[in-house]
């Protein structure tokens, strides 16, 4: 399976935007990029599915535009008028051609959910590889109105439980794609959000 991050030379803030091809093509969140409909059709002549992380606006800005553009279907844990598909922790949903469990990590928006697939996993902002504030095992803010570091440990914890062995692609939702021993990394950010400092102490 191929996996192309299409906002990854963005000039506008975004989430890292993920094209899974293979036989149900799969782009997971939307992200807030102008054009992004054209970046899927330099891959791919059709998109099966778009799959959310969490409706967050630079994870969803371009979500209708994509939709329009594209007979798919929208897979999403909270309500939102395009989802066609009602995702729950537990459940089983292909992207690409790997099968994914969605694991519901909530903590930095209380609707997020992380896919763990075999060999990958789609993290969106509950855990990344780095964002600027660390470097190797970072982890969503969860300073703003509604979100908690908590419930952000309990989620990395729980990802941890019902990640496979050898899972070795980590795709999150921002800063670089990581290929490598993807449970250090995600053992590594959990330790930074134990600590309970702030993230961002300038702030």
């Amino acid at each position: 399976m191929a996996v192309h991050n299409l906002t990854a030379d963005a000039d506008v803030f975004t989430c890292n935007v993920y094209l899974a091809t293979g036989p149900v093509p799969t782009l997971v969140d939307a992200g807030a990029m102008p054009g992004v409909v054209d970046a899927v059709r330099e891959h791919v002549d059709g998109l099966d599915r778009v799959v959310l992380t969490h409706q967050h606006g630079d994870h969803v800005e371009q979500l209708d535009a994509v939709l329009d553009a594209f007979d798919a279907d929208c897979y999403a844990y909270a309500s939102h008028p395009r989802r066609t598909h009602e995702l729950a922790d537990g459940d089983a949903v292909q992207v690409g051609d790997e099968d994914c469990e969605v694991v519901y990590t909530p903590g930095h928006a209380d609707d997020h959910v992380s896919l763990v697939g075999p060999d990958s996993l789609f993290s969106g902002d509950v855990v990344v590889h780095d964002d600027g504030a660390f470097d190797y095992g970072s982890f969503g803010r969860t300073d703003m109105p509604g979100q908690s570091r908590e419930r952000l440990i309990e989620s990395i914890r729980d990802l941890l439980d019902r990640l496979p062995e050898g899972v070795e692609h980590l795709y999150a939702g921002h800063g670089g794609v990581f290929h490598g021993d993807v449970r250090d990394v995600v053992e590594t950010a959990l330790a930074r959000a134990e600590r309970r400092e702030p993230k961002y102490p300038d702030d």
